[in-house]
C-alpha cells in the first residue's frame, strides 16, 4: 500500500470502538492476545499512555524494541506500541515473514518530520561542493527509513541518546567532520561532551539552504541538522532556577535532547534508559525534577512512591504524536487481524531497507 492509499485510511477505524468504555476495550484486548499466544509480539515504547502499555510485551526505546522484535522469529505479527519510524526500524530489522503494525498511521514524530531525503540530498551536495570528502554522515534513529538508506549509502551510521557519544567518536575516526542530523540539541551536546567547541560547530538551515556559524567555517567540525523534538526543546533553564528555589537540593535530570544551555544548568543528563536507572538506583527521600515526556515522568512517579519526583515543567502535555497509540485504535488493530484484515501495515521497500540496514548495522557492530 502506497502513502496516499494509507492516508486515506486514517480514519476507517469504526465509530464503535470509540465509544466502547475502556474496561471493554481492555477484555478485549486480553482475550486477542491469548488467543494469539506467541504468534503476536507488542513492543511498547517508554512514551506510550498507561492504557496500551499495560499490553506491552517488552517496553523500551525505539532501537531496542525493534532489536527485540528481530530476536523473536515466534512472533508473526508484531503492533508497534510506538510511532511511525519505530514501526520502520522493526521492519528492517525483522524477517520478511514477519507483518509489522502501527495501530495508527497518524502517530509520528515531529522531529523526524523535520527533515526529508529531498532536504538531505540537496544538503549534502551543498556540504561535500564546501568541504569536500572530509564528512561522515551520522543520523538518530527518530528519522525516517530514506534517511537511514541515505546515510547508510554514504558511509554513515545511525546512533541513538545512548550511544551517540561513542559514535561520534567512531565517525571522527574515520574523516574531519560529523554531519549530524536531524536533532540539533542531541549532537550539539554530545560533541560538547566529546571536546568539541560551540564555535566549532555550525548549523544547516534545510529552509535557507545555508550553514549558520561561525565566520571561519574551515574549523567547523560537526554540522548539526536545525531539527528538534517538540517536547525537550520547551524545557528551559528558568524552568531548572524555578525548580531550584522552590526545592533546594532537588536533582535536576534531563534528557540530551534538551538544549544545551538546559543540559549545562542539569546535574544529570541521559537517554531515557539512563534517567530510569538512575531513578530507580537513587536512594529513598530524594527529590527529582525530571526533563523529559510526560507519560514516562508520570510512570516513574507512581513505581518510585519512596522518592518525591515532578515535571521540570509540570505544564508540559505529553507528546502529542505518541499519544495517538490509544486503546480503541490497539483493539481495532488486533481485532482486524484476527478477522484476517492487516490494517496499517508498515512495510519498507527492499532497496531502502538494506541500505538503512548498513546504518543500523554499523552502529551495531560496536554496541
Amino acid at each position: 500500500m502506497n502513502v496516499l492509499e494509507q492516508l486515506k485510511r486514517l480514519d476507517e477505524m469504526p465509530k464503535r470502538y470509540k465509544t466502547m468504555e475502556r474496561s471493554e476495550l481492555e477484555a478485549r484486548a486480553r482475550a486477542v492476545k491469548e488467543r494469539f499466544g506467541r504468534r503476536l509480539f507488542i513492543p511498547g515504547h517508554h512514551y506510550q499512555k498507561d492504557e496500551v502499555i499495560q499490553f506491552a510485551d517488552a517496553t523500551g526505546d525505539s532501537l531496542q524494541l525493534a532489536q527485540l522484535a528481530a530476536k523473536n522469529s515466534e512472533a508473526e505479527y508484531i503492533v508497534f506500541c510506538g510511532v511511525h519510524f519505530m514501526a520502520e526500524t522493526a521492519d528492517i530489522l525483522t524477517s520478511d515473514d514477519q507483518t509489522v503494525i502501527l495501530p495508527d498511521l497518524r502517530a509520528g514524530c515531529s522531529m523526524a518530520d523535520m527533515a526529508d531525503i529531498f532536504q538531505v540530498e540537496r544538503a549534502w551536495a551543498a556540504l561535500i561542493e564546501r568541504f569536500g570528502e572530509t564528512i561522515v554522515p551520522l543520523v538518530y534513529v527518530n528519522s525516517t527509513a530514506a534517511i537511514k538508506a541515505f546515510v547508510g549509502r554514504h558511509g554513515g551510521a545511525t546512533v541513538t541518546s545512548s550511544n551517540a557519544k561513542k559514535m561520534m567518536a567512531w565517525a571522527f575516526s574515520r574523516n574531519e567532520r560529523i554531519f549530524f542530523l536531524p536533532d540539533q540539541h542531541l549532537g550539539r551536546n554530545t560533541a560538547y561532551a566529546l571536546g568539541i567547541r560551540l564555535d566549532e560547530m555550525a548549523v544547516w538551515d534545510p529552509h535557507e539552504e545555508t550553514l549558520q556559524g561561525e565566520d571561519d567555517l574551515d574549523k567547523v567540525k560537526v554540522i548539526l541538522w536545525k531539527g528538534h523534538c517538540s517536547v525537550h526543546e520547551n524545557f528551559t533553564v528558568r524552568q531548572i532556577e524555578h525548580i531550584r528555589r522552590m526545592k533546594p537540593g532537588i536533582h535536576v535530570i534531563v534528557h540530551p535532547e534538551c538544549s544545551w544551555e538546559v543540559v549545562q544548568q542539569a546535574d544529570y543528563a541521559g537517554s531515557t534508559k539512563y534517567i530510569i536507572e538512575t531513578i530507580r538506583n537513587a536512594p529513598p527521600g530524594t527529590q527529582w525534577a525530571i526533563g523529559t515526556e510526560m507519560n514516562l515522568v508520570n510512570r516513574l512517579k507512581h513505581e518510585h512512591p519512596d522518592k518525591e519526583i515532578v515535571s521540570l515543567n509540570p505544564y508540559m502535555c505529553p507528546c502529542l504524536t505518541m499519544n495517538r497509540i490509544d486503546l480503541p485504535h490497539f483493539v481495532w488493530a488486533l481485532e482486524s487481524l484476527e478477522q484476517g484484515a492487516i490494517v496499517n501495515r508498515i512495510t519498507v521497500p527492499k532497496d531502502i531497507a538494506a541500505e538503512a540496514k548498513e546504518a543500523l548495522d554499523r552502529m551495531l557492530s560496536l554496541a
